[in-house]
């Protein structure tokens, strides 16, 4: 199970969306697409879910190829587009049989039950879909994109319009499937990424501007500036902080508190411990400020 992208390149007329775009996705893997605005992340899932066609390069799902076996690609993906199409007038239920028809999959009322319990739509399942909030219709959307049980799930924004309660059930969902899928989680929430995905893809004008595991995203590409915050059991004068290479600002935070800023690529940690030291004093606590992945992802995209 496996999504493999090969030097794909999209054309609008003469705008180029995608620019020799290469990408393998592997079986049990959340990869997280990250991008801003018109970075080509939506084309590249509707290329994947057979949309619309690449104008250059190849993609395969499971070993079958978009261009050439569309309807096999159709039968291993679950797809929750940006814009959630719904037919509202529908019941929930009435709904899902409707998708379990036009895929021609067995969907018994157990297995319906069971989509509408893990999307966490009981309380809501006797509703038409044009009379629920934003937040419950998106979970509609990743309850048909479930219900094939596919071995590939995209989904483009899947948590928007999501109460902080409803964010929480729906990250453990998209772990629990990333379990035996391989899942393709487009988003604009940092911490959506942070949360779920083991991958982070950022993606700018069409290229790949980074591809790393999350943990590792925001040490390879952190800012050569560092932030430390230092509190010491007694006073000491700025001046003696000050003296330390690298160091570029000091300012005290509070009574023996300072947060100290330094440009060099050097640990300067164990220089805080030593001035210490020699001034007879204890550190009673340190922590270095890491660069989240949306100060990454900034920085990247604005280079």
């Amino acid at each position: 199970m496996s999504i493999e992208i090969k030097n794909v390149s999209k054309f609008y007329g003469e705008q180029k969306a995608l620019d020799n775009v290469s990408l393998n996705i592997k079986s049990g893997e959340i990869l997280g697409l990250l991008g801003p605005n018109g970075a080509g992340k939506s084309t590249l899932m509707k290329i994947i879910t057979c949309f619309i066609p690449p104008t250059e390069g190849q993609v395969t799902v499971n070993g079958f190829d978009t261009s050439e076996s569309s309807l096999e690609v159709r039968k291993q993906v679950g797809y929750l587009p940006e814009n959630n199409p719904l037919y509202t007038d529908m019941y929930i239920r009435e709904y899902l049989e409707f998708v379990a028809g036009i895929n021609k999959i067995s969907a018994d009322k157990a297995k319906i039950d069971d989509i509408i319990s893990v999307t966490g739509l009981l309380p809501e399942q006797n509703k038409k879909i044009a009379q629920l909030s934003k937040g419950y219709r998106q979970r509609v959307g990743l309850a048909q994109a479930l219900l094939p049980s596919p071995d590939v799930l995209i989904l483009d924004e899947p948590t928007s319009g999501l109460d902080p309660n409803q964010l929480v059930d729906i990250r453990n969902l998209i772990k629990e499937a990333g379990k035996e899928k391989t899942v393709l989680l487009s988003t604009h929430i940092m911490q959506e990424v942070e949360a779920v995905c083991d991958r982070v893809v950022i993606i700018d004008k069409g290229r790949i501007v980074a591809d790393d595991s999350t943990s590792n995203i925001t040490q390879y590409y952190q800012d050569d500036k560092s932030v430390i915050t230092v509190e010491f059991d007694g006073k000491i004068e700025a001046s003696l902080i000050r003296k330390i290479d690298g160091i570029t600002h000091v300012k005290e935070a509070s009574n023996n508190q300072w947060v100290i800023q330094s440009d060099s690529k050097e640990d300067i940690r164990n220089k805080l411990f030593k001035l210490a030291v020699d001034n007879n004093l204890t550190i009673l606590s340190l922590n270095k400020e890491k660069d989240s992945l949306e100060k990454v992802f900034h920085r990247i995209t604005n280079r």
